[in-house]
């Protein structure tokens, strides 16, 4: 599963980051292996989405939430 395939309200923890243009500045803002995740809202198109993570939210498109491989946590 991606984080792009999230729900708001789930929390998902992220396994791994692809291969991407982004790839260092995603992880330099903390979207790295291991870290938990809550899906937060969509605009109303659909893209971007929110997500909260640490003590922060963050805005991503869907684009760069389909390269992150996450797992769905309780």
């Amino acid at each position: 599963m991606t984080l792009q395939d999230g729900e708001p309200g789930m929390v998902v923890r992220i396994d791994s980051v692809g291969d991407s243009k982004l790839k260092n500045r995603l992880m330099t803002m903390g979207l790295i292996p291991g870290t938990r995740v809550e899906v937060r809202r969509a605009a109303p198109l659909g893209d971007p989405i929110a997500i909260r993570l640490r003590s922060y939210n963050l805005a991503l498109r869907r684009n760069d939430a389909a390269k992150i491989q996450v797992t769905k946590i309780d």
